[in-house]
Order: C-alpha cells, then structure tokens, then sequence
C-alpha cells in the first residue's frame, strides 16, 4: 500500500481521437494536449493509496489477480460500488450490496459467500475505502510479484 505525494507532474501524450472499440476508424496522428495522469486518476491525493489485487474473486468485474487499484477513502461509499474493507485483520475487495435490509460484501465470482458488514460479528467487514480504478496489462505484462 503506498500513500499518494505531491510531485512534480509525468505528462503522457493524449490522442485526439478516440479509439473504436467496435468497427475500427483511422486515427489522426497527431496529439492533441499532455494528460497528467495523477490529475485524472487521483482526485484527492491525501486520501489515495493504491493497492494490488491478490485472487479472483472479482474477476466477474474485471479486476483480476496483480491488477493495480487506486483506492480513495475521502469518498462515501455507496450501495454497487466496489469497495476495499477490513475483515478479521486483512484487506478484502468487493461490490457493496444490500440484502434484506442488512449491507453486505460482494464477491462477483459464483465460488466466494456474501460477508455482512458491521455490526459485532467477527466475521463481518468494516470499510476501508472505494476503488475509483483498476489497472492492468493488457499484454507483455511482466510479473508484478516481488
């Protein structure tokens, strides 16, 4: 887990164009401005902290194993976003959800249970923060694993 600091700002290229996830469309080639990614990925520098991903269990999200999450503990957490939480002493990553009246941790793969959260059970989780982003290599990625 690594806390957010100011720096000085890395600007990466921003292309003009979209790119087409259906039918393709030539691009223009040319860049149109400079993106700091710390401004579009990190809205609250002094509540983010990023995290890696360890297991499957929201792979039906689209976050899998070693992907990087960006995690803002400013923010409210809500019912169907994904949440970071504390249960018995270890970060867990899942969907907010509420059943029968009661707010629980949901993994989105069919293998892993519901967990409830709060209250005095043990075994129920506590919320740590929201993850506002997940990132991972699409291809060529080299092991995250140290």
């Amino acid at each position: 887990m690594a806390l957010c600091t100011e720096s000085p700002p890395h600007l990466c290229a921003l292309v003009a164009e979209s790119v087409a996830a259906g039918f393709p469309s030539p691009a223009d080639d040319y860049v149109e401005a400079r993106i700091d990614l710390n401004q579009e990925l990190i809205p609250s520098p002094l509540a983010t902290f990023f995290m890696r991903v360890e297991g499957d269990a929201m792979r039906g999200d689209g976050i899998v194993d070693g992907d990087l999450l960006v995690i803002d503990r400013s923010l409210d957490p809500r019912v169907g976003m994904v949440v970071v939480a504390v249960q018995a002493g270890s970060f867990i990553l899942r969907r907010l959800g509420r059943r029968d009246g009661r707010l629980w941790l949901l993994a989105s793969d069919a293998h892993t249970p519901p967990l409830p959260l709060g209250g005095d059970d043990e075994l129920a989780g506590q919320l740590w923060g929201v993850a506002i982003h997940a990132i991972h290599h699409l291809a060529g990625a080299p092991s995250r694993r140290h």
